[in-house]
């Protein structure tokens, strides 16, 4: 059986099976696609020959994910970051390239040959770190913001290789069956044959095609589209932005992934970025699973099963040659140890570049046909252990890092009437009210980097975690009054109130909850008052819309006022039904209790709006006409003593 349909139901079920199982086990959805490639692929052999042709395709979505990235940086951005883009990037590729060619020679490559695979496994996979980090919500911390100025970078590397590697040809290796000497895998090409500066002119003629198109031709085209009111043709012309780009890039020898990126950078600051967005992203998850599919489905078992030592200890020596590059790197540019290892980890493996620059060297003369398909499959092997690397950084080193690391807590040495553990963006606000209204606090966090933060502004705290008993007794607990819990752990906010509440039973306990669920959690262990930490500003939003939509403040506020009363009455009675045991959709009784409760807000908000003032709206009445007249200026005393107009 074969076929197109065939083909598509097989990887679209092979997909709708593994993925969700990999991301219920922790594994994340990259190495689900991979497994399920290698199950449809090697394992079960549903697909074959066509996964090579299939994979050309699925490279698009590495395009649109930078493209999507590149909305998300402005110039600015760009521009901040180019110390760590050229410093870490280059001394990254430049370091990698070294070591990994000189690896090679030792073990009997020729200089040339060595160089070229230096130069390919000096590469990362773009596509497997991206996407992972994004998943594991690390894009905007340190760590994560050092790999993509990396990624970056080599993608802007990719363009000089593949000028260098033709230099390399080894003449006796002869031009190999069926491809046609001097060609560079594309059937057409703007700048075949050009002289080095023409050459030159040509490409920087394609980047300012793409910058100024971006900047003044894409918005008119957009607003005409957006005018049709055709979604689907709105659709049609993102997706026309971004393989045209990728096209003109590809036509001139450059990265197509940089070219769209490039797009995206200038697209940042559009009125369209959100819907070009929403467009694209659906399109870009398929696409990159298909990818991951295919490199997964295209392992070699045989060739890897005839020599798997050999393999995997190319593999393993290629992945630590670049970690210890890395690593280095991470603690000369004074990363932290969470981000260093973050770094480090995400971004030993091969890239999919390295395949397209396999295949260029292979036709250019410096790789033989055998090596290449070894060299093909270390990159395939190093990109499936990188999930499980991003699995290890999360559940082994991330967790010790996060309980303290090498530093020794702080030495307390004040008692105060509060102590509050956490001092985020939470506990901030709570201890500059209780501080600036004369209350003697004692702060407890277990980040390092916050407590340095925190003293840079005048914020006195000390670095420990707070639940562990011994620190929390050094603070005071026994003496204090009142405990807040404004940690970002949820399970050891939990586990710190049941020990208070357990051991200091006169301590009043004040915990920041993140949703309900967390809420009812620490009410059971023990919590006085338990606040979701998004409750008040959500409610305040959702006032100034009731404004900005027409309603009169006093209106508003009694609304307001109203939705709060029935939410801490819904969320007492909902209590009740919760069980901390039970999933949501398996506790019926819970489940009927919250719509009967949303169905019952509408009817208690249109009556609050039809009582009369009570004590409580006392500063929202209306003030008699002429108020402000009257206090200016008094009238004269009068016999009149009719009640003023209302």
């Amino acid at each position: 059986m074969g076929g197109l349909l065939f083909h598509a139901f097989v990887y679209l079920c092979a997909a709708v099976v593994a993925v969700p199982i990999a991301k219920r086990l922790g594994l994340g959805s990259v190495l689900g696609y991979l497994i399920a490639g290698i199950l449809i692929g090697p394992v079960f052999g549903l697909v074959g020959s066509e996964t090579a042709e299939i994979q050309h395709v699925a490279e698009l979505g590495v395009v649109l994910m930078l493209f999507l990235v590149g909305l998300e940086l402005e110039p600015r951005l760009l521009w901040e970051m180019r110390l760590r883009l050229l410093g870490l990037g280059g001394l990254q590729v430049t370091l990698s390239a070294g070591l990994i060619g000189a690896a090679g020679m030792l073990l009997g490559c020729s200089w040339t040959t060595a160089l070229a695979i230096g130069l390919i496994f000096s590469l990362s996979s773009t596509a497997i770190v991206l996407q992972t980090l994004g998943e594991k919500g690390l894009t905007k911390v340190e760590g994560g913001r050092a790999s993509f100025a990396v990624l970056l970078f080599q993608d802007i590397a990719v363009i000089p290789m593949l000028a260098l590697i033709p230099l390399l040809a080894l003449p006796e290796l002869g031009a190999p069956p069926g491809v046609d000497p001097g060609s560079h895998g594309e059937s057409l090409s703007l700048v075949e044959g050009l002289s080095g500066w023409t050459y030159a002119m040509v490409v920087v003629g394609a980047v300012v095609l793409v910058v100024l198109g971006g900047q003044f031709l894409t918005r008119p085209l957009f607003r005409f589209i957006a005018g049709s009111r055709l979604r689907e043709i709105f659709t049609a012309s993102a997706l026309l932005l971004v393989v045209g780009t990728a096209l003109l890039m590809t036509l001139v020898d450059l990265s197509p992934a940089l070219g769209t990126f490039l797009a995206g950078v200038v697209l940042a600051n559009s009125e369209f970025k959100h819907e070009l967005e929403a467009d694209i992203e659906p399109f870009k998850g398929l696409l990159l699973g298909l990818f991951f599919i295919t490199v997964g489905a295209g392992i070699d078992f045989d060739v890897l099963f005839a020599d798997a030592l050999t393999l995997i200890g190319l593999t393993l020596g290629v992945m630590l040659l670049k970690a210890a590059v890395l690593l280095a790197l991470a603690r000369l540019f004074r990363l932290t140890p969470g981000d260093g290892w973050l770094f480090t980890l995400g971004l030993a493996q091969a890239g999919e570049f390295g395949f397209v620059l396999l295949s260029f060297a292979a036709q250019n003369h410096v790789l033989t046909q055998d090596l290449t398909k070894t060299l093909a499959l270390v990159i395939a092997l190093s990109m499936l252990l990188t999930p499980a690397l991003f699995i290890l950084y999360e559940h082994l080193i991330e967790p010790r890092l996060r309980a303290g690391g090498t530093r020794e807590p702080d030495a307390i040495d004040q008692r105060g009437t509060v102590v509050i553990a956490g001092i985020g963006r939470f506990g901030q606000i709570v201890n500059r009210l209780l501080v600036a209204s004369g209350v003697r606090t004692v702060v407890l966090d277990h980040q390092a980097g916050q407590v340095e933060t925190m003293s840079k502004v005048g914020i006195r705290s000390y670095f420990g975690d707070a639940s562990r008993p011994d620190l929390l007794l050094a603070a005071g607990i026994d003496e204090a009054r009142v405990l807040v819990v404004a940690i970002d752990d949820r399970e050891r906010a939990v586990q710190l109130v049941a020990h208070v509440r357990r051991h200091y039973p006169r301590v009043r306990i004040l915990a920041r909850a993140f949703d309900v669920d967390h809420l009812y959690l620490l009410r059971q262990a023990g919590a006085d008052v338990a606040i979701r930490e998004v409750f008040d500003a959500s409610l305040a939003l959702g006032a100034e819309a009731l404004k900005a939509l027409g309603l009169h403040p006093f209106k508003v506020e009694k609304m307001t006022r109203a939705f709060r009363r029935h939410d801490e009455q819904g969320l007492d009675e909902l209590y009740e039904l919760w069980d901390a045991d039970r999933d949501l959709s398996t506790n019926r009784a819970l489940l009927a209790g919250i719509h009967a409760h949303r169905q019952n807000l509408a009817e208690v908000l249109a009556a609050d709006r039809l009582q009369l003032h009570d004590r409580t709206d006392r500063g929202w009445t209306p003030p008699p006409r002429d108020y402000a007249r009257d206090l200016a200026e008094p009238e004269p005393a009068s016999d009149d003593t009719s009640p003023p107009d209302a």
